[in-house]
């Protein structure tokens, strides 16, 4: 059965992060153990009610898309097991679906984010701009429609708490260099444009999906953190899928949807979620990892 767990608590390791779902521990220079919690954010804040078993369904399907995925980029997973890391006494039962042991990279400071279809504050951009982070659309797209091929739109990495901001390709050659910045943005479409293929013939459309890179001491690029899961993506049932609204998501839609009925201005601490929410966000995360890894937790 899943487990939950709000907050990890590993005594005598060295913790370096919390973010709004992971808590990242220092093992070695070269190490990490990062451990997905089941805390859930909205809005870039962090709500006080966790989905049950969130951090498990992150953990697998990550791992599962890092795998497939190998042949066009490494990852940072190392197969270390996580009796040999954890503090003695450590409940394993608890870690064993959301802990992984990774390098320790330097990460690339931007979201990488590849677009497929025009919704969320892309759709936003276009309406007010006619473009996306810098790029040029064609006139008169429809909410959630299909891009004539995927763009790579990146945005800035925000504290907890505050929000992304889109920027252009250039604001991440300025940033990174230029050699860098193409090795993200190819590294980017390419994983969208293979997970794309391979979520179409499950039934399920990836709209929009962001990585997050770094590199190690000799520059090499990997792809870390997560991957192409329900927090990160954008997951649409095809067969419910249209243009002109927003359409039916496998992630945290109906907490969003739930917030936006509320007068709450988006800003930390986050309203508490009722339990029919939290419910049917936890089974959209169940479903969406059954479909494209053939995996159950329960």
């Amino acid at each position: 059965m899943p487990t939950t767990l709000l907050q990890s608590n590993l005594p005598g390791l060295d913790l370096i992060h919390r973010g709004k779902v992971r808590d990242v521990y220092a093992l070695s220079d070269d190490r990490l153990l990062i451990v997905a919690t089941d805390r859930l954010s909205a809005f870039d804040v962090v709500l006080p009610d966790p989905i049950p078993g969130k951090g498990e369904m992150l953990t697998q399907i990550s791992n599962f898309w890092f795998d497939k995925t190998a042949h066009i980029i490494p990852n940072h997973l190392l197969q270390v097991p996580l009796g040999e890391v954890l503090p003695e006494g450590t409940d394993l039962s608890l870690y064993a679906g959301r802990a992984v042991v990774t390098r320790r990279l330097k990460p690339v400071p931007v979201e990488a984010i590849a677009r497929g279809y025009i919704i969320g504050s892309g759709w936003k951009d276009y309406q007010a701009t006619g473009t996306l982070c810098g790029i040029a659309l064609p006139r008169g797209l429809k909410q959630a429609q299909q891009l004539p091929e995927p763009i790579f739109t990146p945005s800035t990495k925000a504290a907890v708490g505050d929000h992304d901001e889109n920027v252009s390709f250039d604001a991440v050659v300025n940033a990174v260099g230029r050699e860098l910045a193409e090795q993200v943005r190819d590294a980017t479409l390419a994983i969208y444009r293979w997970a794309a293929d391979y979520a179409a013939d499950r039934g399920i459309i990836i709209a929009d999906t962001k990585f997050e890179f770094g590199t190690d001491a000799d520059g090499k690029l990997y792809v870390m953190d997560e991957m192409l899961t329900p927090d990160s993506s954008r997951f649409w049932p095809a067969d419910e899928y249209r243009t002109g609204i927003s359409p039916p998501s496998y992630d945290k839609q109906f907490v969003r949807d739930y917030l936006e009925t509320l007068e709450w201005n988006k800003k930390a601490p986050g309203p508490k979620v009722p339990a029919e929410v939290i419910e049917r966000t936890r089974a959209k995360y169940a479903e969406a990892l059954e479909r494209l890894a053939g995996i159950r937790l329960d």
